[in-house]
């Protein structure tokens, strides 16, 4: 078929169907549910239908393409108005290599453009991403299709996971939190009375949605139900140096003062948050993005490496 008959619109609410069929056919190591789909896209303030593309052949959808700029600040970030994402992009296997791809593509970067976009990037955008960036191991496709549209890689971010079954927490940690103790350090669950400091913490040595994540686990833990959250939080006397959390299975973010990283703060926050998450009955505890050097200190508590990913990005100028 031509692809000139293929059309490119934005999206209507009647497509919902059929993209989640295109979505779970072309990122099927990644497939989603129409709630899913409404509580991470559809609701998102961010979200804007003539930023979602269809493509359509003889009134059926191919394939589709998600972009989005800032519509609301995202705290001190703001607007970021020169930036904008693309945090999911398909066609239909049978239908890719058929310049469907290269349509949404080119239609995405028209608009960004005429929003004054100058860079565009997959898929590093908060909160509401679905990967950091593309697999390089289930998309191998997709990947050598961006590259050659002009993206390159920014960053080769890795998720891990580790079993929880049957962990203890390793005796150099062990003996490290027993020294930093003697030291006058404190690892131990947060209380009431840590929120002001903790949050006041975050934001001066991480980002702002780190922030807004401790800030779901707080409510949780203070003012909702607990059962499925956790934080710990390491002390030098009043001074907040650390903090670790999890939700579910899912554990973090983490983070030790910038200028405490060299004692083992981290190697203790990490281990005593597993063993936590295993009183809890959870049997394996997982995240999404870090690098090569942070995955050596996750490898101590058993971390292996699941997924690689390609963060990409390209130049809307010129």
């Amino acid at each position: 078929m031509d692809m000139n008959e293929a059309t490119v619109r934005g999206y209507r609410p009647a497509d919902e169907a059929a993209v989640l069929r295109v979505w779970n056919s072309a990122l099927w190591a990644d497939p989603i549910n129409a709630t899913t789909w409404r509580t991470k896209v559809l609701l998102d303030p961010n979200f804007n239908p003539a930023g979602c593309l269809v493509a359509e052949v003889e009134g059926e959808v191919r394939g589709f393409l998600l972009s989005l700029v800032r519509q609301v600040p995202f705290f001190n970030d703001g607007l970021e108005r020169d930036k904008s994402w693309i945090t999911a992009f398909g066609v239909e296997p049978e239908w890719q290599r058929r310049g469907l791809g290269g349509k949404l593509l080119d239609a995405a970067e028209r608009r960004l453009r005429a929003q004054s976009r100058t860079t565009v990037a997959i898929a590093p955008y908060v909160p509401n991403y679905f990967t950091p960036g593309v697999d390089v191991h289930a998309y191998p496709q997709g990947v050598e299709f961006l590259t050659g549209r002009g993206f390159e890689t920014i960053e080769r971010p890795i998720s891990m996971r580790a079993e929880l079954t049957g962990f203890r927490i390793p005796e150099k940690i062990a003996e490290t939190a027993a020294r930093l103790e003697s030291e006058g350090l404190v690892v131990r669950p947060v209380t009431p009375a840590d929120i002001v400091p903790v949050l006041d913490f975050i934001p001066e040595h991480f980002t702002w949605d780190w922030h807004r994540e401790a800030t779901g686990v707080m409510n949780d833990l203070f003012a909702g139900d607990p059962r499925m959250v956790g934080m710990l939080v390491a002390k030098q006397g009043d001074q907040v140096v650390g903090y670790a959390q999890h939700r579910g299975e899912r554990f973090g973010p983490f983070g030790v003062h910038s200028g405490m990283r060299s004692r083992g703060i981290g190697r203790v926050l990490l281990a005593h948050t597993l063993l936590e998450m295993l009183r809890k009955n959870f049997h394996a505890a997982w995240f999404l993005w870090t690098g090569d050097d942070a995955a050596r200190l996750y490898a101590q508590c058993g971390y292996h490496e699941v997924r690689r990913f390609a963060v990409l990005r390209k130049s809307l100028i010129g």
